[in-house]
């Protein structure tokens, strides 16, 4: 199964009451950034995500409400770098306790250490390292050297101490197809227990030229559709078709919402047009058809799976053949 099997019910029991409540919005995915300290500075990594001070950092007390609040099945502890932030064994512990499900992001620089011997094995942590291609060019967006080798190793050490491991690779605008199908093959050969890519999005903050446009991405995922099928890939098949222009979808914003040091980002993760203090003002005052429609000038580009894979399942709820594809989907990973 591409998914664990727990980790589907939760998610379809959530979705059912949700459904039978009414509710035509509801966020799969709390993306919790506790931090914005890190030990890299990526090229393709807004400004302020390696630009904060430890000590502006979250503490584990806020995080859990935040979650409590948005009342989100998943949280995605990403930042920042999480391994920097001090009490990550404590809140990791903290989430678990709630039955909540995490996606710790990593760069791995610190899994060793930070990680590996202090937070144990457990069917709700998935360890989600980011790999953007192989060596030469993972080190190069990292801006470092030796960051593709470490990451590796650290993957094969989380995979021996039996965590669930996964890859998280962004296609940039430079990125070769050919590239990103040999690293699936080295992970695949790994015993990798999930694959997710993404096409690059062009952060506000972000200045330099490495981002997609759209017919970038399409023609760089339409590659990728020709051999999604041999790789335990965890993005659904229509959101594949999507990307590759063959299928298209409202966005979906209020799927991931986003908590950070500043507040609560609106409107989506991607796009922070402004920060508010209360899980209230972020919910009731964004403006959410508006951003469904995707008519913004910032929205013309993007088409990441934080804002669009639940808009294929809420598609496919609607078409029971649909349904019918994913949980064939689901099923043969």
């Amino acid at each position: 199964m591409r998914m664990p099997l727990h980790i589907a019910t939760d998610m379809l029991s959530y979705q059912a009451r949700n459904f039978f409540r009414g509710r035509q919005r509801y966020p799969f995915v709390m993306m919790l950034e506790p931090l914005y300290t890190c030990n890299l500075a990526c090229i393709g990594c807004s400004t302020e995500r390696h630009t904060g001070k430890l000590k502006d950092r979250l503490p584990v007390a806020t995080c859990l409400q935040a979650l409590e609040d948005c009342g989100a099945p998943a949280v995605s502890i990403c930042g920042g770098e999480p391994t920097v932030y001090p009490e990550l064994p404590e809140l990791v512990d903290a989430v678990i306790r709630r039955k909540k499900h995490i996606y710790l992001c990593t760069n791995a620089l610190l899994l060793d250490k930070k990680v590996y011997g202090k937070i144990a094995p457990h069917k709700r942590l998935t360890i989600n390292v980011h790999l953007d291609g192989m060596r030469r060019t993972h080190d190069y967006v990292c801006a470092k050297e030796g960051v593709f080798d470490k990451a590796v190793e650290m993957i094969a050490e989380g995979k021996r101490l039996g965590h669930h491991m996964w890859v998280n690779t962004t296609i940039y605008k430079e990125t070769a197809v050919a590239e990103v199908r040999e690293l699936c093959d080295m992970l695949k050969a790994m015993r990798i227990d999930g694959i997710l890519i993404s096409p690059g999005y062009h952060y506000v903050s972000v200045e330099r030229d490495i981002f997609l446009t759209r017919k970038d991405i399409q023609e760089k995922f339409e590659e990728v559709l020709s051999w999604a099928g041999e790789y335990p890939l965890t993005s659904t098949p229509q959101f594949l078709e999507f990307a590759a222009g063959r299928r298209d979808y409202d966005c979906s914003p209020w799927s991931t919402v986003t908590f950070t040091p500043n507040g609560w980002k609106t409107p989506c993760y991607l796009i922070g047009k402004e920060y508010v203090e209360t899980w209230d003002e972020l919910w009731n005052g964004t403006d959410w058809e508006y951003w469904e429609s995707r008519q913004d000038p910032l929205c013309q580009n993007c088409a990441m799976h934080s804002g669009f894979e639940a808009s294929v399942v809420m598609e496919s709820k609607r078409k029971p053949l649909e349904m019918f594809r994913l949980a064939a989907w689901h099923m043969t990973g």
